[in-house]
């Protein structure tokens, strides 16, 4: 698994994650349940993983929408 995006920006995670699996790309949140044991603060966070062989195309797929890490 290599790491696509950090964010503490749950929108951000969520558009991500849509237009990859719209692309056919499994992608898979990480720390998800950690940064809402800390509450609304958005101190930590979240990190969207995708497989190594389709980072570099998930990483293009990103970059034309303007989407990348906090």
């Amino acid at each position: 698994m290599k790491e696509l995006l950090r964010t503490t920006d749950p929108v951000k995670l969520a558009l991500a994650t849509a237009l990859l699996e719209g692309e056919g790309i499994t992608a898979f949140q990480m720390d998800v349940h950690m940064s809402v044991l800390e509450g609304s603060l958005g101190i930590l966070p979240r990190r969207l993983m995708v497989a190594e062989r389709d980072a570099f195309l998930a990483r293009a797929i990103l970059a034309d929408n303007r989407i990348g890490s906090d």
